[in-house]
């Protein structure tokens, strides 16, 4: 592993599980383009494949019993690291009534109320004040949680993104804003609509202290997401870090991804996050050839079994269309 992480200190089920978390996403989602391709799932549909240690890293640092998770549209790992089922994740794609949302929401709207994953939100950065309210909601009641809220580097200008780090900071709320930056905002570069490129320095602007973060080392995004969430337990104190990691597929399954080069995509490959991890486990000899390609046979068997549950449910029914709205 990179920069100066010893791998010997975890225990070796803390790391084999990291591998299979990721594993399981990235099986998960190559299924989910196949379904696709297939015209079974419609709508939007924002792959995570090349991003995985990410959501892997930062969720394994929470206890999903105190603490909250928001997220944007590719949220498929997000969901699968916050331990939902991958039955009912595969479901709601399909617009079926099994889904975690009844088949209402689909893709960008995963939700899970009792694993506190609380969406999954199609409109950029229109989460990151529900998730600071959520911080709200845990010092007004004086719990002892935190809140980790994901959103990509296309929402870093956004007026939401800068007004909920201002409010956090004057209200001292336990949240972690995280900055998945996977270097494109839909079709555009970064450093193209950006005048600064190290987006870790924006919350300096309103006191909260930033970090960049290697996304393509799932350790290191652990440590740096438990440190920060320790903090905020112990003070209260919100925290940014940008986790610069790489997306593999393009923006959706509509993007053919032509705005980038393959000597840079291929670049980027050489730092695939599973890979890297995987190599480091054999090297320490945590893990062998062989328990990593039975893991890997039961990530791609869980995928292929929601892919059936999802065929074999039902559509919703019409009088569903009337139902779960708040009047």
């Amino acid at each position: 592993m990179g920069g100066n992480i010893d791998i010997n200190k975890y225990d070796r089920l803390f790391l084999t599980k990291l591998l299979r978390d990721m594993l399981l996403i990235r099986r998960f989602e190559e299924k989910s383009a196949q379904m696709y391709g297939l015209q079974k799932i419609g709508g939007f549909c924002h792959l995570y494949i090349g991003q995985e240690a990410v959501a892997t890293g930062s969720i394994a640092a929470l206890d999903l019993t105190r603490d909250y998770v928001l997220t944007a549209y590719r949220d498929h790992g997000h969901a699968l690291a916050c331990g939902m089922n991958p039955n009912e994740i595969m479901a709601e794609l399909f617009g079926r009534i099994t889904g975690t949302s009844r088949g209402k929401g689909g893709s960008m709207h995963l939700f899970d109320a009792k694993k506190h994953m609380y969406g999954g939100n199609g409109i950029v950065g229109g989460h990151i004040p529900v998730a600071s309210g959520v911080a709200f909601k845990i010092k007004y009641n004086k719990e002892t949680g935190v809140v980790l809220c994901f959103f990509g580097d296309g929402a870093i200008h956004q007026g939401a993104f800068h007004e909920s780090l201002n409010l956090a900071k004057i209200w001292n709320l336990p949240i972690i804003y995280i900055c998945e930056n996977n270097q494109y905002g839909m079709g555009t570069s970064f450093h193209r609509v950006s005048s600064v490129s190290d987006f870790s320095i924006m919350g300096s602007s309103y006191g909260i202290p930033g970090r960049q973060v290697d996304g393509m080392n799932v350790l290191e995004v652990y440590q740096e997401v438990k440190g920060v969430a320790d903090l905020a337990r112990s003070t209260g104190s919100p925290s940014f870090l940008e986790i610069k990691t790489y997306r593999y597929k393009g923006h959706s399954m509509s993007d053919p991804g032509k705005y980038r080069t393959k000597e840079e995509l291929e670049a980027y490959r050489q730092q695939d996050p599973i890979l890297i991890f995987k190599t480091a486990l054999e090297n320490t000899a945590i893990l062998t050839e062989e328990e990593y390609v039975e893991m890997d046979k039961e990530c791609k068997d869980i995928s292929e079994a929601a892919a059936r549950f999802a065929e074999e449910s039902e559509e919703p029914a019409s009088e569903t269309l009337y139902q779960d709205i708040l009047a």
